[in-house]
């Protein structure tokens, strides 16, 4: 009885420890849906032929000969992962595989590299600019653009800044298609100054056109 109780108690404790050890980890990326342009890395174990990063076609499948026929794009990842083992299960009979989403975004402006690149989901908007290099030193760190594509097929567009760590948005994961726009620092020089010295130095050089004219005999 001794043993079974400690056995019991034992049972009870790894449980627990899995528990939280599920509420301490990141959600698993089930609720990530891909889209074309999106990439996907699959590695099938003994199958080097059908492992690598592969491009989501335009029709959802992916860009390799032998995947072709495989639905990717638009739906669930849990069941995508279905239709990739049902396809490998021709091949072998219990497949082992990893398949691993890969999200497209770009930085550009003010960064300094700017590119397209795909990163893997829950990478946050933050990460994103410093994969690409971080701002430059006129990237407006606090006004950052974000565009977002909308299931409804709208565009949406809010900014973050990378300035205020408690700023919730900057750490808030990317969409596929996101596009990250640094803009450039406002310059109260060149942005005010010299174009006000512009339109002054235009006004007076037309006064001074309007007095000779006038001043003609």
């Amino acid at each position: 009885m001794r043993h079974l109780s400690l056995l019991s108690l034992a049972l009870a404790a790894l449980l627990g420890v899995r528990s939280l050890a599920a509420q301490a980890a990141p959600a698993r990326a089930d609720e990530t849906v891909l889209s074309p342009g999106d990439s996907v890395r699959i590695v099938v174990w003994r199958k080097p032929e059908f492992s690598g990063d592969f491009v989501i076609a335009p029709d959802g499948s992916v860009t390799h000969p032998l995947f072709r026929d495989v639905k990717i794009a638009g739906i669930p990842l849990a069941t995508a992962e279905t239709n990739l083992r049902r396809y490998l299960s021709q091949y072998d009979q219990n497949p082992q595989f990893v398949m691993e989403p890969l999200l497209r975004v770009s930085v550009s402006g003010e960064v300094t590299r700017p590119l397209v690149f795909a990163v893997q989901p829950g990478t946050s908007i933050a990460d994103a600019v410093a994969r690409a290099g971080g701002t430059t030193q006129t990237g407006n760190r606090g006004h950052i653009r974000v565009i977002r594509n909308e299931p409804s097929g709208n565009q949406r567009v809010f900014f973050v800044t990378l300035t205020d760590p408690a700023d919730h948005l900057s750490q808030s994961p990317i969409h596929s298609g996101d596009q990250i726009v640094v803009d450039r620092k406002k310059s109260a020089f060149k942005d005010f100054i010299l174009p006000a010295l512009g339109v002054i130095g235009s006004v007076a050089s037309l006064g001074l056109l309007i007095d000779r004219v006038t001043s003609r005999p």
